[in-house]
């Protein structure tokens, strides 16, 4: 029965230090979040609004924006009046920029200490951070290492980047500041995957996961679930965000899934469908289509095999909350908790197990 059902694995993740990011808690037994970056010019508040909204209601936790000038940071006061999720403004150079958005209402800062001037411009974005309740993430990349060490390194390597990450961790520990979480991310896999393991050694601060400038969907996605993959599986990890060429909606797809098939966080409807073959006795692949479109409003976390035929079909459907197995004749099996319950025909199909899973829904939020 489903009920009897374990994973294989349990995961045991490395429990780092507890920080704030407006409402939502991360690192300590805290879930891993998910988040992303909108894409839109932070000053046009309509459309910024409308994406950090749409983002949200396809699973993200956090949202972060880019704030490059006075006027981005002055928006954060209009954005954050109309979202319900907290607000990361992203800063690179400038130092007083870091200082308006906290000030405006940002939940946290994403900077690179190292970048942003010396050490009394550094307090000076600290203080900030502190009186306005806001936390930081230590971005450190690859591709903007301080000039002394990579003088030293000669290239990015993972020495470099943990090198710079640990400067700036003693940097803000120095101003007594510890909301903060770290980052080392490179486009490179390998490079990436051993930046982290190294930092992880050295720290217990929260490590927020990307594989940056990651390319487009289907590339982007195999290569950051290769290096999520590889350090979540080492219980590395608090937050990732998942960086494609693609619609952020496909980000926080992609991150959701990925800690779905580590059975560290589900949300939504899990589907488990075959590839399709001569033996399918209906169209499996448009039916799953049709089904995470119908169901893509789901966030309790449900279990549902389509499986196209009786090989794998039985096996696949005693192991999820609703399942269906292709039959002859237009009689498809249906199960509900991995037991036989009736038939029904591939014209009724998609619209029973739609029913099927909202009554689900309904009984679970009813307790």
């Amino acid at each position: 029965m489903i009920s009897e059902i374990r994973p294989f694995r349990n995961i045991n993740r490395k429990k780092t230090k507890e920080i704030s990011v407006g409402k939502i808690k991360i690192g300590g037994n805290n879930p891993i979040t998910v988040q992303t970056m909108t894409n839109t010019l932070t000053t046009d508040h309509k459309s910024t609004i409308e994406q950090i909204n749409r983002v949200t209601e396809a699973g993200a936790d956090i949202v972060r924006v880019s704030c490059p000038d006075s006027k981005s940071t002055e928006s954060l006061k209009t954005i954050l009046k109309h979202v319900d999720v907290p607000i990361v403004a992203d800063i690179h150079f400038h130092y007083k920029r870091a200082i308006e958005a906290a000030e405006n209402g940002a939940d946290c800062l994403r900077i690179n200490p190292g970048n942003i001037g010396d050490k009394k411009r550094v307090a000076e974005v600290i203080s900030a951070a502190k009186n306005n309740n806001c936390s930081i993430r230590i971005g450190v990349n690859a591709g903007s290492l301080e000039k002394d060490i990579l003088e030293k390194y000669k290239e990015p390597c993972p020495e470099a980047l943990v090198e710079s990450a640990l400067r700036n961790i003693r940097l803000i520990e120095d101003m007594d500041f510890s909301n903060f979480k770290v980052s080392v991310k490179s486009s490179d896999v390998f490079l990436s995957i051993a930046a982290y393991k190294l930092l992880s050694d050295k720290t217990d601060y929260p490590l927020h996961l990307g594989i940056t400038e990651a390319g487009s969907y289907l590339p982007g996605s195999i290569k950051t679930t290769i290096g999520f993959g590889n350090l979540l599986l080492s219980g590395i990890g608090d937050t990732i965000r998942v960086s494609l060429s693609d619609d952020p909606v496909e980000e926080i797809k992609v991150g959701n899934e990925i800690l779905k098939s580590l059975n560290l966080r589900n949300r939504g409807v899990k589907i488990i469908s075959c590839p399709s073959c001569a033996r399918q006795a209906f169209q499996v692949i448009e039916t799953v289509k049709q089904l995470e479109k119908k169901l893509s409003h789901i966030k309790e976390p449900i279990t549902l095999s389509i499986i196209g035929c009786v090989v794998n079909g039985p096996g696949e459907a005693k192991q999820t909350e609703i399942g269906v197995t292709g039959g002859g004749k237009d009689n498809h099996m249906l199960y509900l908790n991995g037991l036989e319950t009736e038939k029904v025909t591939t014209n009724d199909m998609i619209d029973k197990i739609v029913t099927l899973v909202e009554e689900k829904v309904s009984n679970l939020q009813n307790k």
